[in-house]
């Protein structure tokens, strides 16, 4: 069964005095998510915006893939399918 669609996606980048915050939207035509994500640069550190908003998209993304799993998790339940077992990776980076 061949299947094609389109989903349209906005990143959006907001920088602060050191923090920056990210916004993912997700639009798929039927339902529309939002991920976000922050980070924080360490006064120790050089302020280097773009990794600032690297680490905040990122982040923003990941939470926003982690929901999409959930429901198609979710999903996959209501069709009487057997649902993986979750792993956890260990966090990496800076904190969040």
């Amino acid at each position: 069964m061949a299947h094609t669609s389109e989903w349209k996606v906005h990143l959006y980048l907001f920088e602060d005095e050191g923090t920056t915050k990210a916004r993912v939207v997700l639009d798929t035509g039927t339902t529309t998510l939002t991920g976000h994500g922050t980070a924080h640069c360490s006064p120790a550190d050089t302020d280097v915006p773009e990794i600032g908003d690297e680490l905040a998209a990122g982040r923003a993304l990941y939470d926003l893939g982690r929901q999409l799993v959930v429901i198609a998790e979710t999903d996959i339940g209501a069709e009487g399918a057997p649902v993986a077992e979750k792993e956890r990776s260990p966090a990496v980076g800076w904190p969040m």
